[in-house]
């Protein structure tokens, strides 16, 4: 029986992200995990007309958020980055607009959840031209959540619109 240690192959990575490239990442996953996190939030506490519509409907906007969260983290781990979805590394880098406590009526829910929505795609716009010219898989991914997070703001926003006249 032989006693010599096999060493495992070198494996270089095709493809490291850069420091401005992981920063970009890190800024979309953390608001993210806080969009999902605060929507949770007004899904819980939402009261008022119309009440059971807006309920299932933060639920969407909160599948769309953990679900590109953890595509994002993912990304990250795949161009060789480290993403941080620590609770006080989202407290303290999101961008969001702070939650409002207890209850909140539907109307004020509406909107407080576009502004949220809309903080996150200013996010997700701010860094796309940047990811795209250094990573244009993860741009797609960007630009993907983009459309989603914009149809929810859309729906959310026309629960409480007025027809233009």
């Amino acid at each position: 029986m032989s006693t010599e240690t096999v060493s495992a192959p070198s494996i270089r990575p095709a493809f490291i992200a850069s420091t401005a490239l992981s920063a970009s990442l890190q800024r979309v996953l953390v608001d993210l995990i806080a969009l999902e996190l605060v929507a949770k939030q007004a899904h819980w506490n939402i009261v008022g007309p119309n009440f059971r519509d807006l309920h299932l409907g933060l639920d969407e906007v909160v599948s769309i958020a953990r679900e590109g969260a953890d595509e994002v983290a993912e990304r990250m781990r795949a161009i060789n980055a480290t993403p941080d979805g620590r609770p006080a590394t989202v407290s303290a880098s999101a961008s969001l607009p702070a939650a409002p406590e207890g209850e909140i009526l539907t109307s004020e829910g509406v909107a407080y959840i576009v502004s949220v929505i809309d903080a996150v795609v200013a996010t997700l716009r701010g860094v796309d031209e940047d990811v795209d010219a250094e990573d244009p898989t993860s741009s797609g991914i960007v630009e993907d959540l983009i459309g989603k997070l914009e149809q929810q703001a859309w729906f959310l926003s026309a629960e409480v619109r007025t027809p233009a006249r």
